[in-house]
């Protein structure tokens, strides 16, 4: 699993959890974070790339999942509804 979030600060940040269905906790760890920075475009840089190695792996595995990259747009979407009120 790989997401973006936005952290207090304004810091975006990159988390990747391997076998998310074997953990106790729900809760991100500090050692799951990939990335943390001000900039939207290198967080989003940071989770493609993440995202890119993981499919390659499965599809070593034979494994034929397909993900759409993430994009500004969907990132943004939420903030400004939450920040703007609508």
């Amino acid at each position: 699993m790989v997401w973006i979030e936005r952290k207090a600060g304004a810091i975006w940040a990159v988390g990747r959890i391997v076998n998310p269905q074997l953990r106790n906790e729900k809760v991100a760890k500090a050692g799951d974070y990939l990335f943390e920075g001000y900039e939207l475009d290198d967080a989003l840089e940071q989770a493609n790339t993440a995202l890119e190695d993981d499919l390659t792996v499965s599809e070593g595995d034979g494994r034929e999942e397909r993900c759409l990259p993430f994009t500004r747009e969907e990132c943004l979407k939420p903030l400004e509804a939450w920040f703007f009120g609508r």
